[in-house]
């Protein structure tokens, strides 16, 4: 009778009724037959991956397993006798690490509360695994709230862990083979298994930071030092290269976190860093956050000091993208980083910018083999499918103007990066990330970290793009005039690096002898308002204009000719923003 009723609710639910179950269960269970295409009166057994494929998920899971294996050891003795299971799953729901009462390895095995059991909601219905990884929330999925009979006399409680990009990593899950009915029984098992997912983050946090600094947040003094909430990994500039999931909340809702400075969200910089290290009483340590509230920090130093990456003291790919641009280092460090793993990358700048490069760059450092590059416009499913049908082994799929993907390929893409693991997407896009017209599941597939590559006219090291092109394409046998230079480094550039080089290979081309002049320099091309109309709008280049001072090392004649403005009104702008040169 029981199981007449479960499957009587589930019709009732999927003709919109209302029957108390939480919103998430109820929403699982639509997507159960309405995607799936799941019969509620069948009793299908556990999904056990084979060994093989046991062994690829432990095997990628490696650094979760870990930095979570002794958090797990310490909650298991917790509930030691109570007769719960704990599973550590990956993020596509295959349990890689399992603890267990060996009394019942049986009853557990053929529950699938066993090593190599798939929880993924696809395949096992609404289940607390399968409902983290879609929520991405700490869900509680008690008894008959499960969608299949089989596994209704089941209470499953799973709380999310991210890595420090902020991308879903693992899901740890708390079940009990029987249980009370009332589902406020499993609070407990709620507490317990949010508070060991946020000490595993943190833990992971804590490996990965050696030689960063690390700010680990409180709103308790008394539990700063021991059991903090929240944590932030900084670089010696104070902008973050990782973080745990409890420290979102400390940043504007959507808005990435990467990169960004500490002083944009709390009332520090790096350099006070230093005054919330252990010996100061932990009561001392009040950080106001900028929204007015106040947090109790605990800064953890560099063990060792920072020196460039091996790929940068080589002259690595990625190196030889900067000549000592500020904006420019910090991407590239960024990129540094981010390309030995699999996080897919987003890449947005203007036309022109390098955005290609930077891709191939971070490809060259990472540990893919195979390499694919496609256009977006004009790509079609079929032709997206050939094009990755042969790939073999960890690769790299450059996805370029992903602004322009058509709608059904944009399907298809999804359901390839669905059955192809394998493939690291790099995407790049002329628009920034909220301009995207993209499926909002499709855009985080692909938005692991958004990367903003700079624009020319902000950029300090125009110099050395310059001499750079030059050498590379015509040796010692040209070189620019004083004159010719001058005019180059005080222009707008809105074609960016692909502008610049351009000119350069004209004017290398017209120039009579070995020396570049002003006459033999082509005149800047202006953007018509018709393609204006086409392209991002750009930001207020006054709400810039400290950045373009400093780029054109305060000399109001270069960054006059930069804005396409007299120098009295620079000199005029300066004096109403209350800026002053750099000492």
């Amino acid at each position: 009778m029981r199981d007449a009723g479960h499957v009587e609710e589930i019709g009732r639910v999927l003709d919109g009724s209302q029957t108390g179950r939480d919103s998430f269960v109820s929403a699982s269970w639509r997507r159960c037959v309405e995607l799936y295409g799941m019969d509620p009166t069948r009793s299908d057994p556990a999904y056990i991956v084979t060994e093989a494929e046991l062994r690829d998920h432990r095997k990628q899971a490696e650094w979760m397993i870990a930095a979570a294996r002794s958090g797990l050891q310490s909650l298991f003795r917790q509930v030691a006798g109570q007769n719960y299971v704990l599973l550590l799953t990956d993020a596509k729901g295959v349990c890689v690490d399992f603890f267990g009462d060996d009394l019942f390895t049986e009853d557990l095995r053929s529950a699938g509360l066993y090593l190599g059991s798939n929880w993924s909601e696809d395949l096992a219905g609404t289940c607390g695994v399968g409902a983290c990884i879609v929520t991405q929330e700490p869900v509680t999925v008690h008894q008959d709230d499960h969608f299949g009979n089989a596994h209704t006399v089941l209470s499953c409680t799973a709380a999310p862990i991210f890595d420090s990009l902020g991308q879903l990593a693992a899901v740890l899950d708390i079940s009990l083979l029987r249980s009370p009915t009332p589902k406020s029984s499993q609070n407990l098992a709620m507490n317990l298994v949010t508070s060991a997912a946020r000490r595993v983050e943190m833990a992971n946090l804590m490996a990965e930071s050696p030689r960063d600094w690390v700010l680990r947040l409180s709103s308790s003094p008394e539990f700063l030092d021991v059991d903090p909430e929240a944590a932030v990994r900084l670089d010696g500039s104070g902008r973050v290269l990782g973080y745990t999931r409890a420290a979102r909340r400390l940043f504007p809702e959507g808005a990435p976190i990467l990169g960004r400075g500490i002083d944009e969200v709390l009332s520090i910089d790096v350099d006070d860093l230093p005054d919330l290290m252990r010996d100061r009483p932990t009561e001392e340590r009040v950080i106001e956050m900028r929204d007015g509230g106040a947090l109790f920090g605990h800064a953890i130093a560099p063990k060792a000091p920072r020196h460039p990456h091996q790929g940068m003291r080589r002259g690595g790919p990625l190196a030889g993208l900067t000549g000592g641009d500020p904006e420019m280092n910090r991407l590239i460090g960024q990129a540094e980083r981010l390309a030995p793993g699999n996080v897919p990358l987003l890449i947005c700048g203007e036309t022109g910018t390098g955005k290609t490069k930077l891709a191939r760059a971070i490809h060259m450092s990472s540990k893919a083999q195979g390499f694919i590059s496609l256009e977006c416009a004009g790509l079609d499913p079929q032709t997206l499918m050939q094009n990755c049908a042969e790939a073999i082994g960890p690769t790299t799929l450059l996805l370029r103007r992903i602004e322009e993907i058509a709608p059904e390929t944009a399907i298809a893409l999804g359901g390839l990066l669905d059955r192809r693991p394998e493939l690291r997407t790099l995407a790049t896009s002329c628009f920034e990330p909220s301009q995207i017209a993209l499926p909002r599941p499709l855009f985080h597939r692909l938005a692991g970290c958004a990367l903003s590559v700079p624009p020319l006219r902000m950029r300090r090291d125009l110099d050395w793009l310059m001499s750079r092109h030059l050498r590379r394409h015509a040796g010692d046998a040209v070189r620019l005039s004083p004159s010719a230079r001058a005019e180059l480094l005080g222009r707008s550039w809105p074609g960016n690096i692909r502008e610049l080089e351009q000119v350069l290979d004209v004017a290398a081309a017209l120039c009579v002898g070995s020396v570049i002049d002003l006459l033999d320099l082509p005149n800047p091309v202006e953007v018509t308002p018709q393609i204006e109309k086409a392209l991002p709008a750009p930001s207020d280049p006054w709400d810039m204009l400290e950045e373009i001072l400093d780029a054109c090392e305060w000399n109001m004649a270069r960054a006059a000719r930069r804005l396409g403005v007299n120098r009295s009104t620079i000199l005029r702008r300066i004096r109403k923003a209350g800026l002053r040169p750099p000492e």
